[in-house]
């Protein structure tokens, strides 16, 4: 018997969640995004109906989408509520496998092989928990079936919304090779323009490649993408839930207004650097690397990042190296849009921590403290009930709540690659 995999991929997840609890809008326009007023709205997903009849893409601005259909509804991201579907979706999945790998909130591999299934097995038994998960939580899922994961996550993508499709060895060639090279997992905007320069544009292309060339494009990964595109892939399933899977907590915001100098760029990365320090908390973690994305007015977008001496859940450690690095890096960028602070490296904060002679440990172990001490104010009042006093440098800056609103959920560190 050969391994047998699925992957479920829930269908416009965040809409359909939402729509959950507002059913008479199922047959209507409906998105996920940000606040449009506030500047950083953007489109996290929207339903069929506005993807398919009003052209409504992921990640475009709200005043494009709303020029396209003026009678759009949009929520603000829940994410509370994601997190709640994802989990009982994967209680559904288990009862099926004791192996399944979250991959984001709303996508999981299955791997039904411990049971000694067949492929045409293995599509009962997807049919089946797509059934489910439609009758149980009223939501779709697309699924698909394989004998490893980059071929079922291609198949759960071919047939989109509610279907489940099946990828054979022998029919694979002839079924997958015509995508596009995009479609394959891994591909992302960047790694498909460095494929295109090399008259790579489909997955049959990819596949037949010359490996040398695909190393001097892509390096290791272009000879992982080839294996992947030749319908290859022994990863095993691991058990991942969704809050094992967090390889970095970030937050980011499009500021009410443009920051002008120095005092403004300041002012929002400490506001950002309070919220991704309290998260890692909530999740028990600290990080080592700090990075700091920011965008220009316009809208021209640079990265960079830094590793500290001690992993850190602290808001002024976080901040202090978050805007050393844009004092070092990116000071002739201003005026800025937006930023953003990531914290990756992770470790759980139940970790032995190393004490050094030539620190100040017990300050820091206080910090610590107080920190906790404002968490659990913030649980019972509300995040803005204790603010630092630098965000009041600007009041317009000191009423953004970027815990609660600009969450950037925690994701897979891989499955950023290439994108």
């Amino acid at each position: 018997m050969g391994r047998v995999i699925l992957h479920c991929d829930a269908n416009s997840f965040y809409a359909s969640c939402e729509l959950c609890y507002k059913p008479w809008l199922k047959d209507k326009p409906v998105a996920v995004g940000g606040d449009q007023e506030a500047r950083h709205g953007i489109v996290l997903t929207a339903n069929p109906i506005a993807k398919k009849k009003y052209g409504i893409k992921t990640g475009e601005v709200l005043w494009e989408a709303r020029q396209k259909c003026p009678q759009l509804t949009i929520f603000p991201a829940d994410y509370p509520l994601y997190v709640h579907f994802s989990r009982m979706m994967r209680e559904i999945e288990e009862e099926y496998s004791d192996q399944v790998e979250a991959f984001g909130l709303d996508e999981n591999w299955i791997d039904l092989s411990a049971w000694n299934q067949t492929l045409d097995q293995g599509e009962k038994i997807a049919q089946e928990i797509r059934t489910r998960i439609k009758d149980e939580l009223g939501i779709t899922v697309s699924i698909g079936v394989a004998d490893n994961k980059i071929m079922a996550k291609l198949g759960s993508d071919m047939k989109k919304p509610d279907a489940v499709t099946v990828l054979r060895r022998e029919n694979y060639p002839t079924t997958a090779w015509q995508l596009p090279a995009s479609d394959l997992l891994y591909v992302g905007p960047a790694t498909k323009r460095k494929l295109k320069l090399i008259g790579v544009n489909t997955i049959g292309d990819l596949a037949l490649c010359d490996a040398r060339i695909l190393h001097e494009t892509l390096g290791k990964n272009g000879l992982m993408l080839k294996v992947f595109a030749m319908g290859n892939d022994p990863s095993p399933v691991r058990r991942i839930n969704v809050e094992t899977a967090i390889k970095s907590v970030g937050n980011s915001v499009t500021a009410p207004r443009d920051m002008e100098d120095f005092d403004d760029v300041k002012c929002v990365i400490y506001l950002l650097a309070e919220s991704v320090a309290a998260r890692l908390r909530e999740h028990g973690l600290r990080g080592r690397c700090v990075s700091l994305s920011v965008r220009s007015t316009e809208l021209v977008f640079n990265g960079c990042q830094r590793t500290l001496k001690k992993a850190t859940y602290l808001t002024s450690e976080i901040a202090e190296a978050a805007y050393d690095l844009f004092v070092t890096r990116y000071p002739d960028r201003l005026p800025l849009r937006s930023i953003g602070i990531s914290v990756s490296r992770l470790s759980p904060d139940t970790d032995p921590v190393q004490i050094s002679m030539f620190d100040d440990d017990g300050r820091r172990f206080r910090m610590e403290e107080l920190e906790h001490s404002v968490d659990d104010l913030r649980r019972r009042f509300g995040h803005q009930i204790v603010q630092r006093g630098i965000v009041y440098y600007d009041r317009k800056f000191a009423d953004v709540n970027p815990k609660e609103v600009n969450t950037i959920h925690p994701i897979s560190a891989f499955s950023a690659i290439g994108r």
